[in-house]
């Protein structure tokens, strides 16, 4: 579990209990005592309120006031709404689409500027368009929840990716790749990336995607990705 989504299910957890003591905690989201006390630092940075009781019967508790004032979405949250928006749009079953649109808008504005920035960052990212109708899409699975914070950082930081991928006959490999493009082919979504040992594009099922690990070692330079006809950057149905 990325610091993120410990931190979320620590505020969870606070609220649902009231009172509980750092080890508690640490028992509740997998974590060691010492991480989740840096977790809680991290929130009261971000000016969560979280009171520290001493002693036998204290713990740590969470005024629920700080969480109305503070919650907010970091950029990966607001990039997955912006591309499951965009996948029904482009699947032709977005009801009250301009509401959503709307809905969106808000979220983006109560960003900071330097997150603001990241987002467009990602969306020039981001592409969309029609699966083929061939395509057999009844083994299609869940995009695992850790994806989404490494394809964050490996996009923004242009850091190279290591994959496992299990490809369509069930046989998995170990793939590090420079992610270049994601792109939606409702309900199927795709991480277009440069693979050096092939010297070339390739297209990976996001649902059999496992086991993403950032390499800060190694960046790479953006490329031109060909694409079909069909498929057109994601701004352009947000027009």
């Amino acid at each position: 579990m990325n610091a993120r989504l410990r931190q979320d299910a620590i505020v969870r957890s606070l609220r649902r209990i009231g009172t509980a003591t750092a080890a508690e905690l640490a028992a509740d989201v997998g974590a060691s005592r010492r991480t989740v006390l840096r977790d809680i630092n991290a929130l009261r940075d971000e000016g969560y309120v979280i009171y520290s009781e001493p002693g036998r019967g204290g713990g740590l508790q969470l005024d629920p006031q700080s969480v109305q004032s503070t919650a907010r979405l970091t950029v990966a949250e607001v990039f997955a709404l912006l591309i499951s928006v965009a996948s029904m749009r482009a699947a032709g079953n977005l009801p009250f689409s301009a509401l959503a649109d709307s809905g969106l808008a808000k979220i983006e504005r109560a960003l900071p500027s330097d997150k603001l920035q990241d987002l467009r960052r990602l969306l020039d990212c981001l592409y969309v368009g029609q699966l083929a109708p061939q395509i057999d899409i009844s083994n299609a699975g869940a995009m695992p929840p850790d994806l989404l914070p490494a394809f964050e950082t490996a996009f923004l930081q242009r850091h190279y990716l290591r994959i496992r991928y299990r490809d369509a006959k069930g046989v998995s490999s170990d793939r590090l790749v420079e992610p270049q493009a994601m792109l939606i082919l409702p309900p199927l979504w795709y991480l277009v990336a440069w693979d050096p040992t092939r010297q070339d594009f390739r297209h990976f099922r996001v649902d059999r995607i496992s086991h993403p690990e950032i390499d800060e070692t190694r960046t790479f330079r953006r490329r031109h990705v060909p694409f079909e006809n069909h498929v057109r950057p994601v701004r352009d149905f947000s027009r």
